[in-house]
């Protein structure tokens, strides 16, 4: 593999079928998690700065409504962007603190309620956007670790939005001991995209293996560095959860 550059609106490249179905299971299961949490789970805090787990779920009910609407994906990008020019920060911030800051007033019951009522209609939006439409340009850039660049809207609606629950369902897991829920059918094929487009970021040899339900072993070219780890720490630490040098210091998105 080399190294993607900037100028190349970055594009999934999970067959499209299979990345469908991961989004509509995990929109599942993160429903399923929020169900079996305590009533005092949700003031827990999470490794999400300032965000409790309550917090979490209305930022991923913000993004599965998002999903679900054009017309909310619009209202969303415009008051998100009014929000960038009046506080700056980045772009996902300020869309993530929109979505957080709407919902401050919504019960763990009115968000659990929303989610399980929004989630499939998340999930036929995205199975159903047209291919000329993910082929196109978001309209502002992302910025993954230190760095901007752009993205194709499928790149975004195909990926970023499961792994985005995805991560946030491990968040939530962490905060208040509940066991996150891994199987190979969805965990292992989702981590193993992970893997695919850090290996293209990076571009460099490498010799990984990762263990647990969501593991697999993978390699690049000779004399890379020889790397073990848990599945979804590693998925952390590329997220910039955990700490990390060499190889595991290149960012990936979630």
């Amino acid at each position: 593999m080399t190294a993607m550059t900037e100028s190349v609106p970055r594009t999934g490249v999970l067959d499209r079928d299979v990345a469908m179905r991961l989004a509509a299971t995990e929109y599942r299961r993160f429903a399923d998690l929020l169900r079996g949490l305590a009533p005092a789970d949700w003031a827990t805090p999470t490794e999400c700065p300032d965000w409790d787990v309550r917090q979490v779920a209305a930022h991923t009910l913000g993004m599965i409504e998002m999903a679900a609407s054009v017309r909310e994906t619009i209202r969303q990008n415009r008051a998100a962007a009014k929000r960038r020019r009046e506080h700056g920060g980045v772009a996902i911030d300020a869309l993530t603190g929109l979505q957080v800051d709407e919902r401050a007033e919504m019960t763990p019951s009115e968000i659990m309620g929303r989610i399980e009522a929004r989630r499939p209609v998340a999930a036929r939006a995205r199975r159903r956007s047209p291919a000329f439409v993910r082929r196109r340009r978001l309209p502002v850039a992302q910025t993954v670790g230190e760095h901007e660049e752009t993205w194709t809207i499928g790149f975004l609606t195909d990926v970023i939005l499961t792994c985005d629950a995805w991560m946030h369902r491990g968040d939530i897991c962490r905060a208040t001991g509940a066991p996150l829920e891994l199987t190979t059918d969805h965990d292992a094929v989702l981590v193993a995209d992970v893997v695919a487009e850090w290996a293209a970021r990076h571009g460099e040899p490498y010799s990984l293996r990762l263990t647990g339900p969501a593991g697999g072993t993978w390699s690049h070219g000779v004399g890379g560095p020889e790397l073990e780890l848990d599945a979804v720490e590693f998925c952390r630490i590329l997220s910039g959860r955990g700490t990390s040098e060499g190889p595991l210091a290149t960012a990936v998105p979630f």
